[in-house]
């Protein structure tokens, strides 16, 4: 064994002082070679014109025009009534939710609306535009 490291030591020796003769060649880069590598222009994004929201966008902006002002288009809207021409966050929106129809809220469904509005209520306080 001890023979053997021996022979090891040797021969790493005798590599090291033959590898001062021999330097292997090293490529010298010059720096023209690009960085980028782009095999084809990328196409244009598809993009769709007609989604809902902007097939809907003024759409209730000729009530005025055409029913001789008499209605809001807020009036027109199916929607629930703490949401009729709301808006704001969410913690904004719950709490509106609460005062209008929490009273008459199943149990389950207002528990899990008042746990949400004090997680949004603390989270708010402690990081907010406001701080």
């Amino acid at each position: 064994m001890f023979a053997l490291g021996g022979l090891l030591r040797a021969g790493s020796t005798f590599f090291h002082s033959a590898g001062t003769l021999l330097l292997p060649v090293r490529p010298i880069s010059t720096g023209t070679r690009c960085q980028i590598r782009m095999h084809a222009i990328p196409q244009p994004k598809e993009v769709d014109r007609w989604t809902e929201k902007r097939s809907m966008f003024g759409v209730y902006h000729n009530i005025g025009i055409l029913g001789d002002f008499k209605a809001h288009p807020k009036d027109l809207i199916a929607a629930p009534c703490w949401l009729k021409g709301f808006k704001g966050n969410e913690l904004q929106r719950l709490t509106r939710k609460k005062k209008m129809v929490g009273d008459r809220m199943m149990t389950l469904d207002r528990h899990n609306l008042e746990k949400r509005i004090s997680f949004l209520y603390r989270r708010f306080n402690r990081t907010g535009k406001h701080r």
